[in-house]
């Protein structure tokens, strides 16, 4: 039986079929992935002996294979989530935002949540859009010249934004907002529940922003909890900082 110390975060990112678990329970383990199991049981008046016998069934499971993120090289990580994730949220912004906008149009009458649903989901596409194009533009970049630098020892200039922490900084904060946003778009919908006489559309766009919030915080936990704290690490190996 494992103890699972240490933080939400590196419990995910050790194993990331823990995410399951920790969904299942409401716990944030992307953008609060700084408090330990202790904290989070604690917030929730969650058993924690049950919440952590719901994680060691997980990761003693053998049938359920594990893909060790841990080990990635940073460029190939970076290149993982920009071809993944970055590419799933352009693919399903436009779709989802033309059915939430049907949505409200014909059922906000009888379920006003649905016009802060939708308005949520656009602040949400326009944000995570310039998000996605400073990461490929400014920050992705930069830590694939730094893991080139440190393969050919050719020395590296410093960037124009000081030290990485600066930009990675950046790109949590607004990790922190969409967090939010998606936690309070989940209390709205219900835990994306449409009611009894939903149509196809209604469902469908509950199953999508499920999918969605699920990938989102897959994408910031790969970020937030292994590439950000490993680029700071590089970073001050190579005395660039």
């Amino acid at each position: 039986m494992k103890n699972f110390d240490g933080t939400i975060g590196s419990i995910v990112a050790d194993d990331f079929r823990t995410a399951a678990v920790f969904s299942k329970y409401k716990i944030d383990f992307c953008c609060k992935g700084d408090r330990t199991i202790e904290q989070a049981c604690e917030r929730k008046s969650i058993n924690i002996d049950e919440l952590k016998n719901k994680l060691n069934e997980i990761v003693t499971d053998s049938k359920n294979e594990n893909i060790d993120y841990q080990s990635w090289p940073l460029d190939l990580l970076a290149d993982y989530i920009e071809k993944t994730f970055h590419r799933y949220i352009r693919e399903k912004i436009p779709p989802l935002s033309q059915f939430l906008n049907k949505v409200q149009k014909v059922h906000g009458e009888r379920h006003p949540e649905l016009f802060e649903i939708f308005d949520l989901f656009s602040k949400s596409s326009n944000d995570l859009l310039n998000h996605l194009q400073k990461e490929e533009m400014i920050l992705f970049p930069f830590i694939r010249n730094m893991v080139h630098a440190q393969i050919t020892q050719i020395p590296l200039e410093n960037a124009h934004f000081g030290s990485v922490e600066n930009p990675i900084r950046m790109m949590m904060d607004d990790h922190s907002v969409e967090g939010e946003r998606f936690k309070r778009i989940s209390e709205l919908s219900k835990g994306y529940t449409p009611p009894p006489e939903a149509c196809n559309t209604y469902k469908v766009s509950f199953a999508m922003l499920d999918d969605f919030e699920q990938k989102l915080h897959k994408h910031i936990h790969l970020e937030n909890n292994i590439l950000f704290p490993k680029a700071i690490i590089m970073e001050k190996s190579m005395h660039l900082s």
